[in-house]
């Protein structure tokens, strides 16, 4: 076993090696997707790669074009957008470099790739933090515009979106993820034969963690890129399922565009720069670029950046193709497309951009959740065969497809693209409707028929095919399951007809969210306080999250940067919301019943689904006291034997003197034989703080050579004489553990 020291130097040995590994990347910005700014008329471009090494301030690019007309002389500014900022807006007289070849620009195909010093004058290093170089999804662009010298005409314009190699969206994060989701649904389906069993609720409570942060990001708001990208993880938990190469998004294609479709289809590229311009990563409504006059870029003589042309153009080319690979593994390079304020294949904000970003149509959405939904149907059809154990499956998965279903279901309305992706999610709803609802409805016409005590019955065969519904809270709060089935429609509703305003979408979430959060606490639902205080935690943390993407809006106009610190600060919340429901998870799996039950009886107090000790607390603990003491006296005596043997005073065992012919005056009724064995029962197991030694035997003594004794056991042909026997008589004195009742009630 290892030490904690040791524990530490392995930590402190693996930090440092991956620190190491870190900082050897070379810090770099590199563009990573390109468009056209500009519908193109003088020149194509085939490739566009530009990259700025921080350590020799240098920018090296590589363009790969043609030039349809003749006699064409321009020249090119580099403008550079970085979270909002221009640190870097230069103009290049192409008929100064490369000894004068590119000026006129010849009408041929050609590659052009030079590497330019930037003098320090300019101060790039001390513009761009070096934060820039570590921080995922940076946010800028690059936009080089080649204008003719004589006419000042636009004659060609392109954008590059920037990276340096840094992303949260991790597919390590989606496997493993997926990989605890799959675990708890293998642990759920083994105790999911106890129909209180807690394992269930756990694994939907975190599906619908995964859901909702998934489904953050469906709001038209300005989210920071960093954040859309982390959101990206989990959007397998939302069913959009798919890859670049995507035969099932092809499928869907040719299916929608048979059935009368007409929107554009899912592409393989990335769809960074499609996105409209005044979002992030672009942060640019119109670009004004202010032309920086010639002679602000050092130059050389034109034989000199010849020969370092032929120099440097082998490595240059291969230093920048290896990180476009970098930056992106599925990047179209065949095609650059023309995107601009006005064009009608730019992405807005909300459902559009999230889906493109996963490979995946904006029309093809729901098309894409439900097949996966359906393949997951056939799936748990096929693997149950009790009928209302699959019927209690069949209303889990219902559970857990309903938000992100009914999320593309009403937003399908909106596009009026397919009439068959329509009609089948019409179909769709009504499904939803009659499992979820329907169900519903059952469990509250029980409750009201009979009692909500009822639900609960083992013997009534409800529970086990909708305790799924019910079955985590108290019989009282049966109803709370209508709760999230609410919420969830809600928030569907605002995401789909409400896109076209972002602050009235998370005007409306957040309500939702504080009513959740409000209902909590003032009904807490759940069986156990651990249960509430889980529950809760969960509302909470929707509601904080919620209310920061405020900050999203973009009528707010919030800078870049606090843009990206507020998105990192949601995304570290929500992460430890996962990990708080994995650690929920990893007590509900059945490994913590097997570690007590090798530790012993004694190291639990309580059996059954209760489970866990987490939610235990607060006014169930009468009932585990009483469940404990049930558990204990079926394998010990009612009143044990004292564990050590101490020598008693003999005075103490004698019994008390009673003269049957004495005279005693009492004033208070004849006790009845309940209040008589109520009283020998408090003599006899008393709460006294007595140990187990002299006082425990004084009581058991006392209440062995007592009337009240001989009542309990049957003897009550004296009543009277047995009250009058409650006080001693006069000159004998009683020991000075025994106090008189005054009065018996």
């Amino acid at each position: 076993m290892f030490s904690s020291l040791a524990w530490m130097r392995a930590f402190t040995l693996l930090f440092l090696t991956f620190a190491s590994r870190s900082y050897a990347r070379e810090e770099t910005l590199f563009t990573s997707s390109v468009t056209y700014c500009n519908p193109p008329e003088t020149l194509l471009i085939q490739r566009f790669e530009v990259a700025y090494f921080a350590k020799n301030q240098s920018v090296a690019f590589n363009i790969s074009a043609a030039s349809v007309q003749p006699n064409i002389n321009v020249t090119a500014n580099l403008f550079l957008n970085f979270y909002g900022m221009n640190p870097l807006n230069i103009t290049i007289d192409l008929c100064s470099i490369l000894g004068g070849a590119l000026c006129p620009l010849p009408m041929y195909n050609f590659t052009g790739a030079d590497s330019i010093s930037l003098p320090d004058s300019l101060g790039i290093n001390g513009r761009i933090p070096g934060i820039a170089f570590k921080i995922p999804d940076l946010e800028g662009f690059a936009q080089l515009t080649l204008t003719e010298v004589h006419t000042g005409t636009v004659k060609a314009c392109v954008q590059a979106t920037l990276s340096n190699g840094w992303t949260a969206h991790q597919p390590a994060v989606e496997w493993a993820t997926a990989g605890v989701t799959l675990a708890a649904l293998l642990s759920a389906i083994w105790q999911s034969v106890w129909p209180d069993s807690l394992a269930p609720f756990r694994l939907l409570d975190l599906l619908y963690l995964l859901q909702t942060i998934a489904s953050s990001a469906f709001l038209s708001l300005n989210y920071s890129s960093v954040y859309r990208a982390y959101a990206l993880n989990f959007a397998w938990a939302v069913g959009l399922i798919s890859s670049s190469d995507s035969s099932m998004q092809a499928a869907i294609d040719r299916m929608r565009h048979r059935t009368g479709g007409n929107l554009a289809d899912s592409t393989s590229g990335s769809a960074v720069g499609l996105v409209n311009r005044k979002l992030s990563p672009y942060n640019a409504g119109t670009t004004n670029l202010a032309i920086v006059p010639y002679g602000v870029v050092s130059r050389a003589t034109p034989s000199n950046l010849l020969d370092t042309f032929l120099n440097l153009d082998i490595p240059v080319v291969a230093k920048l193709q290896s990180l476009a690979r970098r930056a992106t593994s599925s990047a179209d390079q065949s095609e650059v497309q023309t995107v601009t304020n006005s064009s009608s294949n730019i992405l807005q904000a909300g459902v559009p951009i999230y889906t493109n970003s996963v490979h995946v149509a904006t029309a093809n959405a729901f098309m894409t959740a439900f097949l996966v939904a359906l393949i997951m149907k056939g799936y748990s059809a096929s693997a149950f065969d009790y009928p209302s154990f699959m019927r209690a499956w069949v209303l889990r998965l219902a559970f857990a497809a309903f938000s992100p279903l009914l999320i593309f279901i009403l937003y399908q309305w909106t596009l009026k693209d397919s009439w068959l992706s329509v009609l089948l999610s019409v179909i769709t709803f009504l499904t939803l409707l009659a499992v979820i609802f329907y169900s519903s409805f059952l469990t509250s016409r029980v409750a009201v028929r009979s009692s909500h005590d009822e639900l609960y019955s083992p013997s009534y065969s409800h529970m086990a095919s909708y305790g799924p519904l019910y079955s985590q809270y108290r019989p009282p709060r049966y109803f709370f399951f209508f709760i999230p089935i609410i919420a969830s429609t809600l928030r569907a509703i605002f995401i789909a007809f409400a896109r076209s305003n972002g602050l009235v979408q998370i005007i409306l979430i957040v309500i939702v969210e504080v009513a959740v959060v409000a209902l909590h606490l003032i009904l807490r639902p759940h069986k156990t306080r651990g249960g509430d205080v889980f529950s809760t935690f969960l509302a909470i943390v929707r509601l904080v999250c919620m209310g920061l993407m405020i900050a999203f809006i973009q009528s707010l106009n919030l800078k870049p940067i606090p843009r990206v610190v507020i998105g990192i600060i949601i995304a570290v919340i929500f992460s430890v919301a996962i990990l708080v429901v994995i650690v929920n998870l990893i007590l509900h799996t059945g490994i913590t019943l097997i570690w007590r039950s090798k530790r012993g009886p004694s190291a639990t107090s309580s059996h059954g689904s209760e489970g866990s000790v987490m939610e235990k607390g607060g006014k169930e603990k009468d009932l585990a006291t009483a469940t404990s003491w049930e558990h204990d006296t079926s394998r010990r005596a009612i009143n044990p034997t004292p564990d050590q043997n101490i020598p008693l005073d003999p005075q103490v065992l004698e019994p008390y003197p009673i003269s049957p012919t004495g005279t005693t005056i009492s004033t208070m009724e004849p006790p009845s034989k309940v209040v008589l064995f109520t009283f020998a029962t408090h003599l006899t197991y008393g709460t006294s703080t007595a140990s187990h030694g002299q006082r425990d035997s004084q009581r058991t003594s006392s209440a062995l050579h007592s009337p009240m004794y001989s009542v309990a056991e049957g003897i009550e042909d004296n009543e009277s004489s047995a009250g009058a026997g409650l006080r001693p008589p006069q000159g004998s004195q009683p020991p000075s553990s025994y106090q008189p009742p005054s009065r018996i009630q």
